[in-house]
């Protein structure tokens, strides 16, 4: 159950890249993301209630919503602005950096990551630097620190979920998290003076936010909170390596975004730093 988890991760993360590009052509970048996790999570949390419970104590709930201001709000957020000027292949090779902070922060903590870790996310760095060779897009010159910005929040909350006391029904927890920054980025979003012309809205940005909701935010945000309470959070980040070779491919496909012999070499590079760092961490678990 819980690699099948990381494997929608894996695939169906890919590419809310490409989604968040079709969404913001016609939508208001915050109020589309805000949108999307209040809706997401208030389905969610009304599932929880019928079929669970919705219990938890106050500093649980504290826990979660530290947790939606880190992961939907600021790490999510932050892409989806980015997005309107980088290039949707080149925003999740940036959000591949995750995996590096999260060894870092564990490291400060004192934990000893085991040396094959650190071996794949160098290899994995390797990889990103040579996909990066290839541009596959034109950026202005804040987009992709906004991108690196989001992904340091990303990896805090990663990393913080598994050492604060969150509510034990993993769902329950997406709810609140969903939630909580699905009303940071609306409220941020209006007092930024984004306001939404339904009119304006083209037909595909409103597919795109729609498979945003109910498979980047229903299924996959919920999966990866339930793979955080099951496997290392090493593992897990390694969710970032694979997102931007099926974030690249789906941009050059759907998008017209380059790719070329270098994208396809690093790509590889990529996947097998997944692998090492994947089964290191399988192998201290055991």
């Amino acid at each position: 159950m819980r690699w099948a988890a990381l494997g929608v991760v894996y695939v169906v993360w890919g590419s809310t890249y490409l989604a968040i590009r079709f969404t913001i052509e016609s939508m208001p970048p915050l109020l589309s993301g805000g949108s999307r996790f209040l809706i997401a999570g208030a389905v969610l949390a009304l599932l929880v209630a019928w079929r669970g419970s919705l219990r938890m104590t106050r500093r649980q709930f504290g826990s979660a919503v530290l947790l939606g201001l880190l992961l939907p709000a600021w790490g999510n957020g932050l892409v989806v602005l980015a997005e309107q000027s980088v290039a949707s292949g080149l925003a999740a090779l940036l959000v591949a950096s995750v995996p590096l902070h999260v060894v870092l922060m564990r490291r400060f903590t004192g934990e000893r990551p085991p040396p094959v870790t650190y071996a794949g996310v160098a290899l994995g760095l390797v990889g990103l630097g040579v996909l990066v060779l290839n541009d596959v897009g034109e950026s202005s010159w804040w987009g992709p620190w906004v991108v690196l910005l989001a992904a340091f929040g990303w990896a805090l909350g990663s990393f913080l979920s598994s050492r604060l006391d969150t509510p034990a029904n993993p769902f329950a927890l997406s709810a609140v998290e969903m939630l909580a920054g699905g009303a940071a980025l609306t409220v941020v979003g209006l007092v930024a003076g984004e306001r939404v012309s339904f009119d304006a809205i083209t037909t595909s940005s409103w597919v795109a936010w729609g498979y945003l909701v109910v498979f980047g935010s229903l299924l996959a945000f919920s999966s990866y909170v339930y793979v955080l309470g099951q496997l290392p959070v090493s593992t897990v980040a390694t969710y970032a390596y694979v997102n931007p070779v099926i974030a690249v491919v789906l941009g050059v496909w759907l998008a017209d975004e380059r790719f070329g012999v270098f994208q396809l070499f690093g790509g590889l590079l990529v996947v097998l730093a997944v692998l090492l760092v994947v089964r290191a961490e399988r192998k201290c678990r055991t």
